[in-house]
């Protein structure tokens, strides 16, 4: 989902051609809120779970200078037990005339709790296909983010009635099963509208999927559009005004698909920024895979709202800036296609549509743009201690914090940038292709655990105690970073950490630690240092004399608050203690003074990583060793020792 909170709190960093999004803030995030509070509390309808719904047929009736809807839904269902009622999702402010089953008009009822509750003409057995036609008007009550606005635009104020249904929104204007847990597996949309608007300004209609026809028939005109795909009630669209109509054609390797854009006469100025959107759909399908709808086609309509909405195969825009184009086409694989399962999950669509949009800033502006796009969201992550990426039971009561633009948006995002370089980018982006191909969840819904399987057995790396602290817990570390070069060949590097949450909910982040060496000659070395305990030492090999070290230079990690100390004492070669032979083939031997008191030493190679732990002996056995520069530690009444051994 995809609304002003996102342009706000995501381009509030960015400046897109020169118009600041951080204006008004804090009073558009408070009217959102305010819109969405009569229906959070929404659950699904446990009287709607005893059927699957396999096809609408929705045939609306609309005049955009009226705010009111005549509906026929014709609808398709499979029974999940033998059924003798059925309920529908449908508020009760709008007026159900007639339901037909099998040609036979059938009894109903209209409650208060927004339901229509439907007697069958004959039972429906377990497995079997039941079809039902609805007929109903009204003037639908606004709800949600939106819900069914018939408003103005343009100085002509131009009429225009738009739909926006989520979270809820659906049942305030067509009968439907309202939940995130059954999706319908194909549609087809009619719009009935007048030809023209009272000042000969031709109506055009949009919805969902591929425009099949358009009749006009004595100064009306019904557009048919028609969606193959499963869809969730919410993400069902539509709009009708004068808008003017271009497209952009997608090459798809040969299998072209247009890019339809609905925008109004005032804002043609639209057809220099859309064009863009070709790029981001090439780079999308590059990174992950072809548009899961290149069947039918992709498209923009503009609508009276501040931000935009994700609708299948159309999504809804107030403006026209890159990000927000990004954002919202983002979505169509991260919340359409796979949809997340619960508000818990949130940050399966926002987040995963907040990272993309960084991809966009590193492929078509640079790694600069990109590093500068990763601080500022790490600033706003980092501006509270405490908050988690996934919900608890408790946060779902709050749209608030549902749509938080810092822990939903940035932190989800980021998290996904972290993984990517836990993983690497071949494993990482071959992960999220199988995430998206996965049949359980593909065109489907999806939950964090999920998400997390699919990862793990796709690059073989277990990610608990990843996904434990950076989605299911709170808060962020600050390192302190110790470092000297104790001889010529070496950069020992401690690292420390705490934690940002009062509460302790994270002991420690595991995390790869980028660490930048340079040198006084201008040499730079980059590490990943796989910090997994407080203390850990690194020993790495270096070539130069060190000048300085740069924690995180591309901000790759959510941290703050981070130390650099170099520390005192730097190597002063003791010739009171030597290894020999070196090169070793099979023994090596310790050569000191008797002042010295040796108590453990620890064997590295030049990975750093950690090849012996043992207590102190004269004779070490290094047969076993692979050829190459390895680096010896050893812990004495002085202090640490440290030689380099050259295994033969």
């Amino acid at each position: 989902m995809k609304k002003i909170i996102l342009i706000n709190i995501l381009l509030s960093f960015l400046t897109i051609h020169g118009q600041d999004f951080q204006k008004d803030f804090d009073a558009i995030v408070q009217a959102e809120s305010n819109s969405a509070k009569q229906l959070l509390n929404f659950k699904a309808n446990i009287n709607t779970g005893n059927y699957d719904v396999t096809y609408h047929k929705l045939e609306f009736s609309l005049n955009p200078t009226t705010p009111f809807i005549n509906g026929l839904v014709t609808t398709h269902f499979i029974a999940k037990e033998n059924m003798t009622q059925i309920t529908f999702d449908l508020a009760d402010n709008m007026i159900v005339s007639q339901v037909m089953q099998n040609g036979n008009a059938l009894s109903f009822v209209q409650n208060a709790n927004d339901e229509l509750v439907i007697t069958l003409f004959s039972t429906v057995n377990l497995g079997n296909t039941g079809i039902l036609e609805i007929t109903y008007s009204g003037n639908p009550i606004s709800s949600g983010f939106g819900s069914f606005e018939q408003s103005t635009h343009g100085v002509d104020s131009d009429p225009i009635i738009w739909t926006l249904s989520e979270p809820y929104g659906a049942k305030g204007w067509w009968p439907c099963k309202q939940d995130l847990n059954d999706k319908i597996d194909n549609i087809d949309v009619y719009i009935t509208t007048p030809q023209f608007n009272p000042s000969l300004k031709e109506y055009i209609a949009v919805s969902n999927g591929l425009e099949q026809s358009l009749v006009i028939n004595g100064g009306f005109k019904t557009t048919h559009f028609k969606h193959q795909y499963p869809i969730p009630a919410y993400l069902i669209a539509v709009a009708v005004t004068n808008y003017n109509v271009y497209s952009h054609t997608v090459a798809n390797n040969g299998s072209p698909f247009d890019i339809v854009n609905y925008v109004y006469p005032e804002n043609l100025s639209a057809q220099t920024s859309t064009p863009v959107t070709v790029d981001i759909m090439n780079l999308y399908t590059n990174l992950f895979e072809e548009y899961p709808f290149a069947s039918e086609k992709y498209g923009h309509a503009q609508f009276g709202w501040g931000g935009g909405m994700e609708h299948t195969t159309v999504s809804f825009m107030g403006s026209f800036g890159r990000n927000l184009i990004a954002h919202e086409l983002a979505h169509q694989w991260f919340g359409d296609k796979i949809t997340c399962g619960s508000w818990k999950d949130i940050w399966l669509n926002e987040g995963f549509a907040t990272y993309l949009s960084g991809l966009v800033v590193e492929n078509l502006d640079g790694n600069a743009s990109f590093i500068n796009w990763k601080q500022q969201l790490n600033t706003s992550i980092t501006s509270q201690t405490t908050g988690a990426v996934y919900l608890a039971d408790s946060d779902t009561t709050s749209v608030n914090r549902i749509f938080d633009g810092r822990l939903s948006y940035n932190k989800g995002a980021m998290v996904l940038h972290m993984l990517r370089k836990k993983l690497g980018d071949t494993q990482f982006f071959q992960g999220m292709l199988n995430y998206l191909s996965d049949a359980n969840l593909a065109y489907n819904y999806a939950k964090t655990p999920d998400f997390m399987g699919v990862m793990s057995s796709s690059s073989g790396v277990n990610l608990t105690e990843f996904f434990n602290d950076w989605v299911y817990n709170q808060g962020y570390p600050s390192y302190s970073i110790h470092w000297d070069q104790p001889n010529a060949n070496q950069i020992r590097l401690v690292l420390n950490q705490t934690q940002s949450d009062p509460g302790n909910s994270v002991s420690f982040f595991e995390a790869p630690v980028p660490i930048r060496i340079h040198g006084t000659g201008g040499e730079v070395l980059n590490l990943v240092l796989n910090n997994t305990t407080n203390g850990q030492e690194f020993l790495e090999p270096v070539t130069f004399t060190v000048s300085s070290i740069e924690f995180d230079p591309e901000a790759d990690l959510i941290s703050k608050n981070n130390t650099i100390t170099l520390s005192s004492g730097n190597f002063q070669p003791d010739v009171s203690f030597n290894i020999y032979p070196n090169p070793v083939s099979t023994s090596v031997y310790v050569k000191k003074s008797n002042t010295i008191q040796v108590y453990r030493f620890k064997m590295f190679d030049i990975l750093g990583q950690l090849l012996k732990d043992e207590n102190y002996q004269d004779v070490i056995d290094v047969s076993k060793l692979s050829p190459g520069l390895h680096f010896i530690r050893f812990e004495t009444n002085n202090g640490f020792i440290h030689k380099t051994l050259l295994k033969q």
